[in-house]
């Protein structure tokens, strides 16, 4: 049997996550967008109520929460703002692959201190040519006693200026394409780590997006996250977890859109009534109420089945697909119904149209989606569903 009620844990975790953004990230979501300052002291107040590293195991002094649970919280904290909520999550995307695949020792190193005082990480695999291509990379690792030197540089790297430790692939062997990748966990500090400027963004302004260049910087081999080879593979699998989130992120972008557009529609007259009884406008804001309902739906399918123990890949894809290019229609047509306010900066929707663009771009773009689920088609998989 089917059930999609919350538990009253789940239920507590959405309200707790419904509260912070409805009292500290919308009300200062203006000034963050504008001035493009990092919400530094809102982060530390999410972290202080349990809303960050929420899957850090309780071994390492974590809650241990699953995907599922993110997906809930996520919905309400992207509603609230999506330039902060991605600071936010940042954080869980560059523990995803440490979860994975690194040692009881690693985790205990890192981790254990990030669940007993605020701290910040950094997924650092994209770099300025290689985005969608991450067989691409050219940062390499070279062994040397029992250190590995790191050479390279990456881009868009969000909270790179003020992170404590970074995720960084690296080839270990450039002329075996993909099977030669190992990834490690780099002090942010360390010698040689070289943190560019803070990139002028179309919309999320005040998440931290940098480039990281790495000029022989020297990594103890202990800092290993898997085994030597296992980089590319731990990487992926990292994102069956992270991609539903990010999938309900957009959710909650567009959830916002659409309220904002159905309070401008019932209060906006013209020809002496309300437009919201205009059927131009209503079949608009129908077609957005099924966007976010369908879209919900698909992420947590995907974060419940990772969360059992089921490989989601095709479903993690098709919720990320599906959810980003959804939250781009739902706050285009957001704008459309203000009009000319909503191409105006001091009404809300201009924003969120801004913000909404990165979702089709990182955590895979809406094209490389498209790639993975048109895999498992051509293979036979997928096309039933969930096989659980």
């Amino acid at each position: 049997m089917l059930d999609f009620s919350l538990t009253d844990e789940q239920k507590a975790v959405r309200d707790l996550a419904r509260d912070f953004a409805k009292n500290e990230m919308i009300p200062n979501a203006e000034h963050h967008d504008k001035t493009g300052e990092y919400p530094l002291e809102i982060l530390k107040k999410a972290w202080g109520i349990g809303l960050m590293n929420i899957h850090i195991e309780p071994e390492y002094g974590g809650a241990g929460m699953g995907d599922l649970d993110e997906v809930i919280m996520n919905e309400e904290l992207f509603a609230g703002c999506s330039g902060m909520a991605t600071a936010m999550l940042a954080n869980n995307l560059a523990l995803a692959p440490v979860l994975v695949g690194a040692s009881h020792e690693l985790k205990k190193k890192y981790l254990a201190p990030m669940a007993e005082e605020f701290q910040i990480c950094a997924y650092a695999v994209t770099e300025p040519g290689a985005g969608s291509d991450v067989a691409g990379i050219r940062t390499t690792a070279k062994r040397v006693g029992d250190d590995y030197i790191i050479n390279g540089s990456k881009m868009w790297i969000t909270n790179a200026g003020y992170a404590n430790w970074m995720f960084v692939l690296t080839k270990t062997d450039p002329s075996a394409g993909h099977k030669a990748m190992t990834g490690f966990i780099v002090d942010a500090k360390a010698p040689g780590v070289i943190v560019g400027k803070k990139e002028k963004n179309m919309g999320q302004r005040c998440s931290d997006t940098r480039g990281v260049t790495f000029e022989d910087v020297k990594v103890p081999a202990s800092n290993m996250v898997g085994r030597e080879g296992e980089g590319f593979k731990i990487a992926m699998a990292a994102f069956d977890h992270t991609r539903p989130g990010v999938a309900m992120g957009a959710v909650g972008v567009a959830k916002a859109a659409m309220e904002h557009s159905i309070r401008y529609a019932n209060t906006r007259n013209s020809f002496g009534k309300p437009i919201s009884v205009n059927q131009g406008v209503s079949f608009i804001l129908a077609q957005m109420a099924r966007d976010v309902e369908a879209g919900r739906l698909l992420c947590y399918q995907a974060a419940w089945m990772i969360d059992q123990g089921y490989r989601n890949t095709y479903q993690a894809s098709i919720a990320k697909m599906f959810c980003a290019d959804m939250c781009m229609r739902v706050c285009t047509d957001a704008v459309q119904v203000f009009g000319g306010y909503g191409f105006n900066e001091e009404y809300p929707v201009e924003k969120l149209m801004r913000d909404a663009k990165i979702f089709q771009i990182y955590e895979g773009t809406s094209q490389i989606q498209r790639v993975i689920v048109s895999k498992f088609l051509n293979d036979g998989k997928g096309i039933e569903g969930p096989n659980v």
